[in-house]
């Protein structure tokens, strides 16, 4: 999917993606990633959302976001939630989502100022 209209004067915005790919400020991500506003960490460890630990949701919480993604591919999987307890016991909003909603959501709460950060699980990793 692309999106007709992208205003990065803000920030990082997705601009586009599909299965395998992710497209930011130009250029195309096939790895996971972790993305802010500011930042883009890549590669992000997980390489499908079965793989997601502790640890990987640590690199994202040392970001000191207020709202956290997490897209965990090209469906929807459920994430023990004992792996973000941590971030919601910090009152940091969690939301577990496709990558596809995910990059979505982003881009709406980016807009909107938030401190957004978003973990998008590309299953590819090519």
């Amino acid at each position: 999917m692309k999106f007709s209209e992208a205003d990065a004067g803000g920030g990082y915005l997705v601009e586009g993606y599909s299965a395998d790919w992710i497209s930011i400020s130009g250029r195309r991500y096939t790895r996971s990633l972790i993305l802010t506003p500011s930042d883009i960490i890549e590669p992000w460890g997980p390489t499908q959302a079965a793989d997601l630990n502790r640890l990987h949701l640590t690199a994202i919480s040392h970001l000191s976001p207020r709202v956290v993604l997490i897209g965990t591919g090209e469906r929807s999987a459920f994430i023990d939630p004992v792996l973000y307890l941590n971030l919601i016991e910090r009152g940091i909003g969690v939301e577990v989502m496709t990558t596809g909603a995910a990059c979505r959501t982003y881009n709406i709460l980016m807009a909107e100022g938030r401190e957004v950060v978003a973990g998008l699980i590309l299953e590819t990793n090519g």
